[in-house]
């Protein structure tokens, strides 16, 4: 995603380092350029070709040390420690990150499609409702049905099962209110074929006799208006067989005129905490769209207890669809009704592929939820897949990029606070590098055009390049998440890189840099009276310290008061001292290597003061109102 930011700053990178290149050898080379003691470094025949070889050696360093600091190689290293760092935070939140990138994507997302059982509800079942016929008849009245109807009522429920969540639910009622024994059961019957419940058809079937008798009977079990499709007569609670009226049949329709047993109420309560993870997702800007293979009660009951429309949205008749429906839809149909379906009800697996779909070429970023082997496609399809540890199947984990652990949607609501913390930290990190990328671009081209030297040797280039890449990258990819992220809109797919802000904080604080060490450069012999060794050594001095500083003022792309929570981070306040503890050793200790002078106590505090001074210019520039529009680095841009 990095490329084209990468390969533009290059180029500039490389442009500069040309151009100081070309402007060293020919002050060289003509003579203007001195040593130590004052003289001439090249005088035509007479300057021995080992010192030329020397001046050109150098002066190409220092070319190629530019080209080194200039490209942000470590935006790769700041966006892997990032990453890295997140996905181990985000286990102890019950989220196993199975493809690194998808934090990040996480962050971006627009629009999260959830299941319903198990994610939105505990996935803990109970039989609450039995209608017979047009009878409602108490769930703990069994002594009120015929004995001739329970025994059928328990082939139907001990038979016909695969152990589902939803059937656990009535086998767990045939067992504690019908007095149901699985044993007798299936010492008395056997099954002769079964036909698996599909997510199409929504029901499930089974064939079955008594032992040593021919005469097989059907039972079929599923979703209520596919069961009453297949019905021409039903079963009263005495045992009488009634026949549906044309009135009734007409709503439905039949298949294979066979008679209906009861039908019975599930309830499937809320999780705890749900409805405020869904009223903090859209608060946040993302859109919550539950797709499940109830009927459209059910669904809309459970969306309303769940907050994910209000009262009000639900008198909007495209707020709720059923699949087919949606399925039917042209492309432009769907497209223009895309925005408001809230829940999409008796869908397949088919149907939320379909949705996902629509909803990338609407431009959103989606995180989808599946747990079944049928959900794989949308998993594959979607920006991020998100697939539940529980209850979901290998096939559905493997086409995931993060897996939810306890199933729970408040920790797909932790993943998306996990996911712009990352984004927002390597945004953190670009604002970083580009202010030392600029500053020291500027002020070795400068002063190389000037005066023919550059202040930052390659040496120190490198220093500098160390503690932005590694120690900085490290020190801002430890930020934790807040809940200021999730008062922001999504950032989405469009969306740019490097923001106004961004620009705003940049451009201030690398210009505040440029002004100082030119400064220094150009009168820092004189207001400090040294020579040009120490002078050089105070902007070096400087420079670092700046960066040290301004190091605070990237934790808060828009806050005004940089220390909020840094109590917090115990390891960004490490990181700080041990860099600060490095250049000391640096600067008073190596010398040689650094080229280098110690400085006084006074020049010292020089340093800190001006370095300090990018905290109340960060401050009065967070003052700035920016405007919204987009600039530069937009994300659909950006190479995957």
């Amino acid at each position: 995603r990095l490329n084209k930011l990468t390969s533009l700053i290059g180029k500039v990178g490389v442009s500069v380092a040309v151009l100081v290149l070309v402007v060293l050898m020919i002050r060289y080379f003509t003579g203007h350029t001195e040593d130590d003691a004052g003289n001439r470094e090249f005088t035509g025949g007479k300057t021995k070709s080992e010192d030329v070889m020397d001046a050109v050696v150098r002066i190409v360093a220092a070319a190629v040390t530019i080209v080194v600091v200039a490209i942000p190689e470590g935006l790769p290293l700041a966006v892997t420690l990032t990453l890295a760092y997140s996905m181990k935070r985000m286990m102890g939140d019950n989220a196993m990150v199975r493809k690194l990138s998808a934090c990040e994507t996480m962050g971006s997302a627009t629009t999260i499609c959830t299941d319903k059982t198990g994610t939105l509800t505990l996935n803990e079942m109970r039989v609450t409702e039995l209608c017979m016929g047009k009878e409602h008849v108490s769930v703990d009245a069994s002594k009120e049905i015929a004995t001739s109807i329970v025994e059928v009522l328990l082939q139907g429920i001990g038979l016909n099962t695969t152990g589902s969540p939803t059937e656990k639910a009535i086998l767990s009622w045939g067992v504690s209110k019908l007095g149901m024994t699985m044993d007798e059961l299936k010492q008395e019957w056997e099954i002769v074929q079964v036909e698996a419940f599909n997510s199409e058809k929504k029901r499930s079937g089974v064939a079955v006799r008594r032992r040593g008798e021919q005469v097989i009977h059907m039972h079929w079990k599923g979703a209520a208006e596919m069961i009453l499709a297949m019905c021409s007569d039903y079963y009263s609670q005495s045992g009488t067989v009634n026949v549906m009226t044309d009135e009734a049949r007409s709503d439905f329709g039949t298949e294979d005129g066979l008679t209906l047993l009861g039908i019975v109420g599930i309830k499937d309560p809320c999780r705890p905490g749900v409805r405020r993870a869904v009223v903090s997702c859209r608060s946040a800007g993302v859109n919550i769209k539950m797709i499940t293979g109830d009927n459209m009660h059910t669904a809309r009951a459970i969306a309303l207890e769940c907050g994910i429309f209000n009262p009000e949205e639900d008198l909007e008749h495209e707020a709720v669809v059923e699949g087919v429906q949606f399925r039917n839809y042209s492309p432009e149909q769907r497209a223009a009704a895309i925005e408001k379906i809230r829940v999409m009800a008796r869908s397949s697996p088919f149907d939320k592929l379909l949705m996902v779909q629509c909803l990338k070429q609407k431009g959103h970023v989606v995180a989808v939820t599946g747990d079944g082997t049928n959900d794989a496609p949308a998993l594959k399809e979607a920006d991020i897949g998100l697939s539940m540890g529980i209850q979901g199947t290998e096939v559905a984990k493997e086409s995931s990029d993060i897996v939810i652990l306890d199933d729970n949607f408040a920790s797909v609501v932790t993943v998306l606070r996990w996911g712009r913390c990352v984004y927002n930290n390597i945004q953190k990190f670009i604002q970083f590098q580009l202010t030392v990328n600029v500053a020291a671009l500027v002020i070795n081209f400068v002063a190389a055009v000037s005066s023919g030297n550059v202040p930052l040797t390659a040496v120190q280039l490198l220093w500098v390049n160390l503690i932005m890449d590694t120690l900085g990258a490290l020190a801002l990819a430890t930020e934790q998440p807040t809940n200021d992220l999730m008062r922001k809109p999504p950032v989405g797919r469009t969306e740019p890189l490097i923001s106004r802000v961004m620009w705003r904080n940049l451009v201030s604080q690398a210009l505040y840099q440029v002004i100082i060490l030119l400064t220094l450069q150009f009168k820092g012999s004189s207001i400090f009276g040294v020579d040009k060794k120490v002078r050089d050594t105070i902007i070096f001095n400087c420079f670092v310290l700046c960066q040290v500083f301004n190091e605070f003022n990237a934790r808060k792309l828009e806050e005004k008061n940089v220390f909020k929570g840094i109590h917090k981070n115990k390891l960004f306040l490490g990181i700080i001292s041990m860099t600060i503890i490095l250049q000391v050793v640096m600067v008073e200790f190596l010398k040689r290597f650094a080229n280098t002078e110690r400085l006084d106590w006074g020049q010292w505090g020089a340093c800190i003061g001006l370095a300090a001074l990018s905290w109340p210019i960060g401050w009065l520039v967070k003052c700035i109102p920016v405007s919204g529009k987009k600039l530069f680095f937009s994300r659909r841009e950006e190479a995957s």
